[in-house]
């Protein structure tokens, strides 16, 4: 280990990460739950400003409902309840983080009761939150981004093509998980890279944008492989040695994009990586904690390291199937024997082969193919795991995969449904698209 300059050293990131150890017997989970909303009379998004816009929802809501604000220079940028928060990503998409909890059925009854407090509001403003991957009518160059001063540095920054598309467009769920050790967290976090291109493939649920079916079944996922590949894509080579070190390293040798001291954000525009920063300052600054955590929130791999591990690359779905994220997760990461049969299952795979899958999956899904075996049979095998180890914990939670596998054991994603719908009963009608999804709750 190297010590690093100035008032930073490696062992102080390193316990950023060491800080999230936790005793198996208090492994918690949790759910971030982005929802696309729309305005109900014109299926535009609906943008923060106006009568009915996104700030006055959220005071609103904070006034009925005794939240708090939170806020970016005086803007309204989320709200919060103790361990609960309601946020904005840029292009006005509403973010549910709630608190981790145990078991499934805590997290599921804590969802539907902030949605029951935000549904009559919303409706009262012509609103409603669609339960989607990316926005089916309005596209990026119609949505503004909200008043946050880092999504403005960060789009002028990404430099993929699709990277405005991701940010303003898109919404999806990602999963929260904990470790027990680095050993533990390493394992999950290298296991959690190989799941998710079948993951991505099962939940896919954005085939639809700006009123046109796009030809692919998760647009979202194409957004991402089109935004920055200096911080996007897998972490590392999903090898067999890795460690925190190795996944901090990734985040040092990564771009930065901007710094920010006493409420100014400074712009870096990727002109020098954050190891050089530690190493020589930039313009006679010098790295804290603070801003390698800005960092590492700005560096956004499939599979993020925390204090826990955040699996990020699911469209946002509905109904119980978001939960089947959760419980997939929940029924492997949690259970060493799930862990060792799911390795076995994907030992025979190289890096090259999850690469391959990655750039495939948003268009083919389940059809993909990857050494002459289809997706849908790796994600059966993979329902199939983690159902027999969720019954063994005799909590219930495997009946949350029961919407997942009414699906693919038809070989289906959610995007085959609305594709098929698109294009035969809805007659290519936006009106039937955005009545469906607003029932996918």
């Amino acid at each position: 280990m190297y010590k690093l300059q100035n008032k930073l050293e490696k062992t102080d990131i390193l316990k950023l990460y060491t800080k999230g150890y936790t005793q198996p017997t208090d492994f918690k989970i949790g759910i971030e739950y982005e929802r696309l909303p729309i305005t109900c009379s014109s299926y535009k998004a609906t943008d923060y400003w106006s009568e009915y816009g996104i700030k006055n929802f959220l005071e609103t809501f904070a006034k009925e409902e005794t939240w708090d604000y939170i806020t970016d220079d005086k803007n309204i940028i989320g709200l919060k309840n103790k361990h609960d928060t309601i946020t904005l990503e840029p292009g006005c998409q509403i973010e549910i983080s709630a608190k981790p909890e145990r078991t499934i059925f805590e997290l599921k009854n804590k969802i539907e009761k902030i949605n029951s407090s935000i549904k009559p509001i919303a409706d009262r403003m012509g609103i409603t939150l669609l339960n989607y991957g990316v926005s089916p009518f309005s596209t990026n160059k119609a949505i503004q981004l909200i008043p946050k001063k880092r999504y403005k540095i960060m789009a002028r920054y990404l430099w993929g093509i699709l990277s405005d598309v991701m940010m303003r467009e898109t919404a999806g769920i990602q999963c929260c998980i904990d470790f027990k050790s680095e050993e533990d967290a390493m394992r999950k976090f290298k296991l959690a890279n190989k799941l998710s291109p079948f993951m991505t493939a099962m939940f896919a649920n954005s085939p639809i944008r700006g009123s046109v079916d796009t030809g692919y079944k998760s647009f979202r996922a194409l957004s991402w492989l089109n935004t920055d590949n200096d911080r996007c894509g897998f972490c590392g080579k999903i090898s067999e040695e890795f460690s925190f070190e190795e996944y901090i390293d990734c985040v040092l040798k990564t771009p930065m994009i901007f710094i920010q001291r006493n409420g100014l954000c400074f712009e870096i525009n990727g002109n020098i990586t954050f190891e050089e920063f530690l190493k020589n300052g930039w313009e006679g600054t010098q790295a804290t904690i603070e801003d390698y955590e800005l960092q590492a929130n700005l560096y956004f791999p499939e599979v993020r390291m925390r204090n826990f591990i955040e699996l990020r690359n699911h469209d946002c779905v509905g109904g119980d199937l978001k939960y089947a994220i959760l419980a997939i997760y929940k029924g492997i990461m949690y259970n060493n024997s799930a862990m060792d049969e799911c390795e076995e299952l994907l030992k025979h795979l190289q890096y090259k082969d999850f690469a391959e899958l990655r750039f495939n999956i948003p268009k083919q899904t389940l059809q993909a193919q990857v050494k002459k075996t289809k997706v849908l049979d790796y994600a059966k095998e993979i329902i199939n795991i983690s159902e027999k180890y969720l019954k063994q914990e005799q909590t219930g939670e495997e009946l949350f995969l029961d919407a997942i596998k009414e699906l693919t054991l038809k070989g289906l994603c959610p995007a085959d449904i609305i594709i098929k719908n698109w294009n035969t009963s809805w007659n290519r009608n936006m009106t039937k698209l955005i009545s469906y999804l607003s029932n996918q709750e």
